[in-house]
């Protein structure tokens, strides 16, 4: 498969855009005074459809090892962010939850998130709208094989 200019202007596009959410996403973390892993493991527990994640759950969620999990939530709840609660079905899983302090950093944070996302929609959108001819193109060059 060959692209052409335009395919390409929207990949770096996308890339570009992707890259300047994710410097100001450490900004705004820092600012907040987390890691932006800190930040992205308080919005998965945040989000997480069921009542409470387990600690495997959020490994899934961030693509870290169960241990690299475990570490993460250790220094969230050293920071009282989070806190392990022992599950009432499987006695071996803890559950995690934030505290109040952690809801109220991460609603503080996902708005300045959201205001950032917001103010690259431009960008990512055109970007997005070039790399869609991409899916197009190469949906159509697979069904006609």
């Amino acid at each position: 498969m060959s692209l052409d200019a335009e395919q390409y202007q929207g990949l770096a596009g996308f890339r570009v855009a992707l890259r300047r959410f994710l410097a100001a996403s450490e900004a705004i973390s820092k600012a907040g005074g987390v890691t932006q892993q800190q930040y992205q493991a308080m919005l998965a527990i945040k989000t997480w459809p069921s009542q409470s994640m387990n600690m495997g759950d959020l490994a899934d969620q961030l693509l870290l090892t169960h241990h690299a999990s475990v570490q993460l939530v250790n220094r969230l709840a050293k920071a009282g962010l989070a806190h392990r609660v022992p599950s009432s079905v499987d006695r071996r899983s803890v559950l995690l939850e934030l505290t109040s302090h952690g809801e109220a950093l991460v609603d503080r944070l996902a708005a300045l998130h959201l205001r950032e996302m917001q103010r690259h929609e431009p960008q990512l959108s055109r970007s997005l709208r070039r790399i869609r001819r991409v899916s197009t193109d190469v949906d159509g060059d697979q069904a006609a094989n």
